[in-house]
């Protein structure tokens, strides 16, 4: 990932830039219409900052650009007209390490006590109830193999924390605003 404070500015402007480019289409927003307006420009700002390199950005923009009255705001932050999503994903890997794994099962000749054996079905089944509750909260998750999955999870989450650490300081300097206006 690129340097943090040059991510960070970027999100910024494009934040800001998104949310007056959305204010501007509708001039009178209920509460729930301003939330909906604060999240797409900020997650189609941050799905910009990485130049739609990681799958996670990709399938942001792809949800975003599905509403049609979020397409104008879309093509505006991006630049241009969104990607067109593709659900193709590469099973090669994992059915080439599911196949390895079914050789080395029929090969073994050692016997396992029966405990063991109950613990890592356990933990087995433990890791995929977690990769699934993962795939479920990363966006476009659902289209990835483990080894993609932590990946795309790490960035992603390294974007987030840049991206509430320029909302807390946007919101410190207009409170700053309201109780000094010069």
């Amino acid at each position: 990932m690129r340097n943090i404070n040059t991510v960070k500015q970027e999100f910024l402007k494009k934040w800001i830039w998104g949310l007056r480019k959305y204010s501007s289409q509708k001039k009178n927003m209920s509460l729930l219409e301003r939330k909906k307006a604060i999240k797409l420009s900020a997650d189609l700002a941050m799905a910009s900052t990485r130049n739609k390199t990681t799958r996670w950005s990709k399938a942001l923009i792809a949800n975003a650009s599905k509403n049609s009255n979020n397409k104008v705001l879309t093509e505006h932050v991006l630049g241009s007209s969104p990607p067109v999503r593709k659900s193709s994903t590469n099973y090669s890997h994992s059915t080439r390490m599911r196949s390895c794994r079914n050789r080395l099962r029929r090969n073994r000749a050692v016997h396992i006590p029966k405990d063991r054996v109950v613990a890592s079905f356990i933990a087995r089944k433990l890791v995929q109830k977690r990769t699934r509750r993962l795939k479920s909260l990363l966006p476009g998750g659902e289209f990835m193999d483990d080894v993609s999955l932590v990946e795309e999870t790490l960035d992603y989450v390294q974007s987030l924390r840049a991206q509430v650490e320029v909302m807390r300081c946007f919101v410190t300097a207009s409170e700053l605003m309201i109780l000094n206006p010069s």
